[in-house]
């Protein structure tokens, strides 16, 4: 299997009026996705991603670098890289005074599809994206959720082979995310090669094959979301008593199953131990403390989650950084 995406060194650089500096957008970004995979590129607003995006399907020329898409040059055969790829980005591209089905329709002949073979696929997609109902409607009677499926079946018009996502449920509601994951969890099952930007970490997580994530225009972790959260210290069993008075005795009879130290809070009546064994190790706390009379109020196995990844990689959380370059995403 070969990569469908590659990118070395890429840099992006927007100067700035007179007197204020330079912004380096992406500083070095190397990536690479193979043929049928998800990457999940993870950052805050204005970590480089969209500028990232840009680049790879053409849209921008970067001021530094390397970069191919289904093995085109995306500066040099741009053309080729176009008509490969479908981009869906994080606005809906959609013309509020034509209907879904004209939408669609000029998409279709935008890729230079025949009349009939448009029509064809433009029906095809509406059923799939559940907007038969609402094709002959004006896009401004839309929902959002509505909105991004019909862009995102504009993008899937051509039959891409390569489909580039930015930020595809920004703005949406929780119903209507979990709808356009079970979409784009089909375009994988049909082999599609997807490249998705998302500030949302349980988005990564559900979706990514493998996850890079982004800062400062900078790719500073790479690997599969279960690789990244061992990075974090793997998993803990936490216990909260019924009494605190009996911490201390709880901590001292739980220190066998500990693989670090262990954190004793006793304002909240909280153990946490560091641990390795998954639900093993919760049966053994829990037998431990009820053979020594200790009552528990609660006890649960925890895993680190990209938000616990991403604030020790980078020191913040996810949503602190503002945008600075115009990059949203």
């Amino acid at each position: 299997m070969g990569n469908a995406i590659e990118a070395e060194q890429l840099v992006k650089i927007y100067r700035a009026k007179r007197g204020a500096p330079e912004v380096r957008a992406l500083d070095g970004v190397s990536l690479s996705v193979p043929e049928g995979t998800v990457l999940g590129l993870l950052g805050p607003n204005g970590a480089g991603k969209t500028t990232t995006v840009r680049i790879l399907t053409t849209l921008l020329r970067p001021d530094g670098g390397h970069a191919t898409v289904g093995g085109f040059d995306v500066v040099e055969q741009s053309k080729d890289v176009r008509r490969i790829i479908g981009l869906s980005g994080q606005y809906a591209a959609v013309d509020e005074n034509l209907t879904g089905w004209e939408n669609l329709y000029m998409f279709g002949r935008l890729y230079e599809l025949s009349k009939s073979e448009t029509r064809a696929r433009v029906d095809d997609l509406l059923e799939q994206f559940n907007l038969t109902d609402a094709g002959s409607r004006t896009i401004k009677t839309y929902s959002g959720g509505m909105r991004r499926r019909l862009d995102l079946a504009g993008a899937l018009i051509g039959r891409p082979q390569i489909l580039f996502l930015d930020e595809p449920t920004t703005g949406l509601d929780p119903r209507s995310r979990l709808a356009m994951w079970d979409v784009i969890r089909g375009l994988v099952r049909d082999g599609t090669t997807l490249l998705l930007t998302t500030q949302y970490l349980e988005e990564a997580d559900e979706l990514a094959d493998t996850i890079a994530v982004v800062d400062n225009g900078k790719i500073i972790a790479k690997g599969t979301a279960n690789e990244l959260k061992a990075q974090v210290g793997g998993e803990r069993v936490e216990v909260v008593l019924v009494d605190g008075e009996q911490i201390d005795r709880a901590g001292a009879l739980l220190e066998p199953l500990s693989v670090g130290q262990i954190e004793l809070d006793h304002r909240t009546r909280k153990i946490v131990c560091p641990s390795r064994g998954g639900s093993k190790k919760v049966i053994a706390a829990a037998q431990i403390l009820d053979d020594h009379e200790i009552e528990v109020e609660d006890i649960a196995l925890r895993r680190p989650s990209l938000d616990d990844v991403f604030l020790k990689l980078t020191g913040h959380r996810a949503e602190e950084i503002p945008s600075e370059d115009g990059d949203t995403a």
